[in-house]
């Protein structure tokens, strides 16, 4: 079978979705990866499967499925012939923080209403002058996953690990266009590298280097849909050059900067 990869993606002008993508692929499979936004999922034809926090996982068709930010997962075909899947990308202004415990015990909710709902929006946030249709659809939405979560409670007891892969998160985040070394990363937490790599790892089930350069992918998504160029967005976004950009891109994307900015000119 040749691989078949189509990909549509677009920033719409509703609040609290930074990202609309719709994807066909037949072999790519999404290395362990984080976005910082909530990702909505539903697949049309075929099925996915992916880790969320070190569980396995499945998409079918009749579910949506709810992947919380900051929590690492992968995806891959659980079909031969491959899925096709409408993704929104949701800010926190639709769910907080407090969601993400609930969203990982949970991810795939199994309810019609919802998942139409969803459609719907998708078709809407397609057809220009429909942003009143979809900020209605989206305030429905996201009343109901409100709804089907409960927020869980501030993590308590967490370890002296705990605290110290956190403040490594909050410092690549920080730096995350500029980088960091490790060594300087470990004199600024007061922690010995490897401990560092460590408690990052065990913390968040994906080691730093990783988190970093999913992030900085994110990252560039958000600059190719804002129109900027890929030789523009390698340097804006933290990557060495345009090929480092590109490497990094398409394994985890699917496709080049290039396709991915061409693919929602027209949306």
């Amino acid at each position: 079978m040749t691989p078949r990869q189509e990909i549509s993606a677009w920033r719409p002008r509703v609040a609290g979705v930074v990202e609309v993508l719709h994807a066909h692929f037949t072999e790519h499979a999404y290395p362990m990866h984080v976005h910082d936004a909530w990702t909505l999922l539903i697949v049309d034809d075929g099925a996915v499967r992916y880790d969320l926090d070190r569980h396995a996982r499945g998409a079918p068709r009749d579910t949506v499925s709810l992947l919380p930010p900051q929590v690492p997962h992968n995806g891959s075909a659980a079909t031969p012939h491959g899925f096709h899947k409408r993704v929104l990308y949701l800010d926190m202004t639709q769910l907080d923080a407090s969601y993400i415990g609930p969203a990982v015990d949970g991810p795939d909710l199994t309810e019609p209403l919802l998942r139409t709902r969803v459609a719907q929006l998708h078709t809407a946030l397609a057809r220009r002058g429909e942003e009143f249709e979809a900020q209605s659809r989206l305030a429905l939405i996201s009343e109901r996953l409100r709804a089907r979560l409960r927020p869980s409670p501030a993590l308590a007891g967490a370890g002296p690990d705990r605290g110290v892969a956190q403040s490594l998160r909050d410092l690549l985040d920080e730096r995350l266009r500029e980088g960091i070394a490790l060594h300087e990363a470990a004199r600024l937490i007061h922690a010995h590298p490897a401990h560092l790599v460590r408690a990052f790892s065990g913390a968040f089930g994906i080691a730093p280097h990783q988190y970093l350069m999913s992030r900085r992918v994110d990252l560039a998504r958000r600059l190719l849909l804002d129109g900027q160029p890929p030789g523009e967005v390698a340097s804006a976004a933290g990557f060495y050059d345009q090929s480092h950009l590109s490497r990094h891109f398409k394994r985890v994307v699917g496709i080049t900067p290039g396709r991915y900015a061409r693919s929602g000119a027209t949306g």
